[in-house]
């Protein structure tokens, strides 16, 4: 393993440091945030325009720059720490790799070159609190209850037989493809309110025989009905999406089950977002250690004074080793659920303690150190929290699981 970045990579974070740094200051980002989209159209054009951002991970074939979700990671890291409100990771962590696992070379060719070149966006149909179990992050999700369960909630698919009326096909199949109707409703679903693709998860099969397929749905399809939800964390917008017997197609060829593909895209995008995660962490320990170095107490700077020397330097060793976490599972994303649970947990002792040393003002919505602290606490409650992650990464690997040869008092130590 070559741990070294290459060329065109530091170049890429170069430039897209450059380009936040003169358009994503705080009062920026607060304002695209407050946008109805929820970001930065402008921006988002020309991050797409310039370097390919959407497009990092897709095969040139289909229009993309054709690198590793490695670099989509260090773009996050950046990102991160901008805080940009845009829908990357909606589209390009989450969507675009279960299009590119699932889809037919029809649904491929039609849905990737406009995701990649920034003409549109997409957003996984999962609901908010149990986005991180889909993902396979905090629990398995083989089950699929996390989609709904039982014969009422989440979203229901019904077969509407071939040629149905409204049933265009929206990644390129023939239109003799069977159509499917779907009701129901998803709350807490990033970027769902303004996005032009939604990927849904549905129950099919009724009540017996229920299974979680994912469906395409176009934004402008007829009874689909989206609203934008208050967050607490502005910077990562959510909607609620609602169809009301929308006509949709399935992801990919008939029968194929979609839950691996979900846990695969889950391992990337926890590394993707635990480098997002390090970047905001890095960025709020810079910025708290520039006010005590100019907050003055006692004659002197706060940042003289020994106690708050000691909590910087172990909020930066914490971060450091997040950093490395970050960059192995990139590399390696099986590790992705425990790097992204070492990130989320520097973020929020970095912002917590971001808001402390800033004293009086830190806790106040004028200072934006409240920027960082509500990113990582509505971080992890979508796609932690900590412990589960951890908990989970251990059950996968066995690792309180009994050998064979352990006694009735081992296991019960165990």
């Amino acid at each position: 393993m070559d741990a070294a970045f290459t060329a065109e990579q530091d170049e890429m974070r170069r430039t897209l440091r450059e380009i936040l740094g003169k358009r994503c200051g705080p009062d920026e980002v607060k304002a695209a945030a407050r946008t109805d989209t929820g970001h930065d159209r402008e921006l988002w054009q020309r991050l797409a325009r310039e370097l390919g951002l959407p497009g990092v991970a897709v095969a040139e074939e289909y229009g993309g720059v054709g690198c590793t979700p490695a670099d989509l990671a260090l773009a996050c890291e950046e990102t991160g720490r901008a805080l940009l409100p845009s829908p990357l990771l909606a589209t390009a962590a989450l969507a675009v790799p279960l299009i590119a696992a699932l889809g037919t070379a029809a649904q491929r060719a039609a849905l990737l070159p406009p995701l990649a070149a920034g003409e549109w966006t997409a957003a996984l149909a999962v609901p908010g609190p149990a986005l991180a179990t889909a993902l396979g992050l905090t629990g398995e999700n083989a089950p699929g209850d996390w989609a709904g369960g039982g014969r009422a909630g989440g979203v229901q698919a019904r077969a509407a037989g071939s040629g149905s009326a409204g049933s265009e096909p929206v990644g390129g199949d023939p239109a003799g493809a069977p159509a499917w109707r779907l009701y129901g409703e998803v709350a807490q679903v990033l970027d769902g309110h303004s996005a032009d693709l939604l990927l849904v998860a549905a129950h099919t099969g009724g009540f017996a025989r229920s299974r979680t397929l994912l469906f395409l749905v176009r934004a402008d399809a007829p009874g689909l009905v989206r609203t934008r939800q208050p967050t607490l964390d502005e910077t990562r917008p959510q909607g609620r999406v609602q169809l009301r017997d929308v006509a949709a197609e399935p992801l990919g060829a008939e029968g194929a089950d979609p839950l691996p593909a979900l846990a695969a895209t889950g391992r990337t995008a926890a590394a993707v977002l635990a480098a997002e995660a390090v970047g905001a962490a890095d960025r709020a320990l810079a910025r708290t250690v520039e006010h005590v170095c100019r907050r003055e107490q006692f004659g002197r700077a706060i940042g003289s004074f020994q106690a708050v020397k000691h909590r910087l330097a172990d909020l930066y060793v914490q971060i450091q080793a997040a950093r490395s976490a970050a960059y192995y599972a990139a590399w390696d994303p099986d590790q992705g659920a425990l790097a992204l649970a070492q990130a989320l947990e520097a973020l929020r002792a970095t912002a917590g303690e971001a808001v402390q040393l800033h004293g009086g003002i830190g806790f106040t919505w004028e200072h934006d150190a409240h920027l960082y602290f509500k990113r990582a606490a509505a971080d992890d409650l979508l796609f932690g929290p900590v412990h589960r992650l951890r908990a989970h990464a251990a059950q996968r690997s066995g690792l309180f699981t009994p050998t064979s040869g352990t006694t009735g008092n081992e296991k019960a130590a165990v």
